[in-house]
């Protein structure tokens, strides 16, 4: 953070003067601006579809006894334990042996792909903390499935659902191993960018565009702490 308040053109250790000029470069500058943008609504999308999918995968996993039930689990928490960049070169594979073309589709769908794992432990954890008799009493008194989920299940498991949906949403806007695979000139993700300028002739608005992004993470954090607590989301 030192770096991206130096007042000269170069990186220098100890930094010397004072400026925010760099952090105004940053902000005007249009390659951050549409970086940026595709960033924020590609881990928007991703989250999206990770709780699309998450959510009812931690529903079936927690309470349906199904065949192979630790299988699936394994199968679906499979992308938190393989290295992400062999995760990204096979999903490369994939879509170039399937003939897809659509980058910003093959980047949401491997998006979704790495972001569903959290979102499945953080509902599942949720799920074994609910208290599953106000379901039963909310049926008997002729609720619906679905009225009961809104009413009485949703409500209960609102913690775990918002720490997945906000650790789903920071892993994809800060995800570069994937993206590194799949992104392109025209759909270019924050991180490309940073790396770009990093391995070309770096100066100050490096290290200030970082700090926006590490500032970005640690507001998350404290709304996530804010809305539901750190402790509760995590279903501790």
């Amino acid at each position: 953070m030192s770096l991206s308040v130096s007042d000269t053109m170069f990186v220098a250790f100890p930094p010397r003067g004072f400026t925010l000029s760099w952090y105004a470069k940053v902000v005007r500058d249009p390659d951050f601006q549409s970086a940026l943008s595709f960033s924020a609504w590609l881990a928007a999308s991703a989250t999206a579809g990770a709780l699309l999918l998450g959510v009812p995968a931690a529903f079936a996993l927690v309470r349906f006894p199904l065949p192979g039930r630790a299988m699936a689990r394994s199968l679906l928490l499979s992308p938190l334990i393989f290295p992400v960049l062999v995760t990204g070169l096979a999903l490369l594979q994939l879509f170039s042996r399937l003939g897809w073309g659509t980058i910003w589709v093959n980047l949401l769908l491997a998006h979704i792909l790495v972001t569903s794992p959290y979102v499945v432990r953080t509902v599942s954890a949720s799920l074994m903390l609910a208290d599953v008799t106000l379901e039963e009493a909310a049926r008997t008194l002729g609720a619906s499935h679905w009225r009961t989920f809104r009413r009485v299940t949703l409500p209960q498991i609102a913690p775990g659902v918002a720490a997945g949906a906000l650790f789903a949403f920071m892993v994809s806007f800060d995800n570069y191993p994937v993206s590194m695979w799949l992104a392109d000139a025209q759909n270019d993700p924050m991180p490309m960018l940073i790396y770009r300028k990093a391995t070309g002739v770096f100066n100050p608005s490096v290290a200030a565009m970082s700090t926006l992004m590490i500032g970005l993470a640690i507001c998350v954090v404290l709304m996530l702490e804010r809305l539901v607590g750190l402790r509760r989301a995590m279903g501790m």
